[in-house]
């Protein structure tokens, strides 16, 4: 939904002539490995992909992880190779409507066994402009006012700024200041199951963390890193109140990605320190060569 012909993620020693990046056939497989794999709690697709792989080949059926989809795709997140999109302020915008989301009967696709998901990812960004961020949180409104009626459970991303019009102090502040403000205005029935956003570091996690005991928050994964600083930030962040890891780019850029779940988890689960789990995935990747 993001990166264009370079969502599916890099492929490891292409050969000379060849894509660098992995095709959509590829990436799938992945999909279904680590759903076989078991240890994710959950698995986020696109629409699309969600229809071909929990609807037609219902890969969900007998297993503990919980398929998820994205319910917006909002302009800032239009960031592949080419454009210029994510450079420019976030503009609210759905390709689909929860009803396709949900599947081919939507009073039947539900949790107790549709075909369909009950639960997707919308994402918002603020940008401290009024006029902007009035229409973000209009267009997540309606999302809720459709979602509803339908038994649709959402998570909610907010995202850092991505094109600020008007200048901010302490930017983490600012996003907790705009994730307790919109969640002020929400009615329980329409609330999201958990927060997903990015780590601005222990103090404004904390902050946000003891305002309500009640939320449970998620941190995002970013665009990738070191595998030492993949583990460390998963670590950091739970240690300061984060208590979910949304981590899907570092997983698909992963040499080992049914390896890096597994470390991901360990660290998760308090089992791993992440220099241990740096130098156990490493050990793998190396096995594998």
């Amino acid at each position: 939904m993001a990166a264009g012909i370079a969502a599916p993620g890099p492929r490891q020693n292409p050969a000379p002539g060849t894509s660098p990046w992995r095709s959509l056939p590829e990436f799938r497989q992945s999909i279904r490995e680590i759903v076989e794999q078991g240890l994710v709690d959950i698995m986020l697709m696109s629409p699309s992909t969600s229809e071909l792989l929990t609807i037609d080949e219902g890969i969900f059926s007998n297993s503990r992880v919980t398929p998820a989809v994205r319910a917006n795709d909002t302009t800032d997140i239009w960031c592949g190779n080419s454009g210029q999109y994510a450079n420019q302020p976030s503009l609210p915008f759905r390709s689909t409507t929860v009803r396709q989301l949900v599947g081919r009967d939507a009073e039947a696709s539900n949790a107790n066994g549709g075909p369909g998901v009950n639960l997707g990812l919308y994402s918002i960004t603020f940008n401290n402009d009024a006029v902007r961020d009035r229409e973000t949180l209009e267009a997540y409104r309606q999302f809720r006012e459709e979602a509803e009626p339908l038994g649709f459970r959402h998570f909610l991303e907010v995202f850092a700024p991505n094109a600020l019009l008007q200048p901010v102090a302490d930017v983490g502040r600012y996003v907790n200041d705009c994730i307790v403000r919109t969640l002020a205005g929400i009615p329980r029935r329409q609330r999201p199951v958990f927060l997903k956003m990015p780590y601005f570091g222990p103090a404004a996690m904390e902050e946000l963390a003891s305002y309500d005991p009640s939320l449970v928050i998620g941190i995002l994964g970013g665009s990738g890193g070191t595998t030492l600083s993949t583990f460390q930030l998963l670590h950091d962040a739970k240690r300061h109140g984060a208590r979910a890891a949304l981590f899907g780019r570092r997983i698909n850029q992963a040499e080992d990605q049914l390896s890096m779940v597994r470390h991901l988890r360990l660290v998760a689960d308090g089992e791993l320190n992440p220099d241990d789990a740096a130098r156990s995935y490493e050990a793998d990747v190396a096995k594998s060569r």
